[in-house]
């Protein structure tokens, strides 16, 4: 997927996948991460 150009805000949860581990697939496909979260839905 191209994502060169395009702005991210990566939501992750606490027990499935960090919001971090998103903002770093997306990075290598060339988007700006511009928020990362790690949230718990309870």
């Amino acid at each position: 997927m191209e994502l060169k150009g395009k702005h991210v805000i990566a939501l992750g949860e606490r027990d499935g996948v960090p919001g971090e581990a998103i903002a770093e697939v997306v990075r290598s496909a060339g988007a700006e991460v511009i928020e990362v979260r790690t949230e718990c839905f309870v």
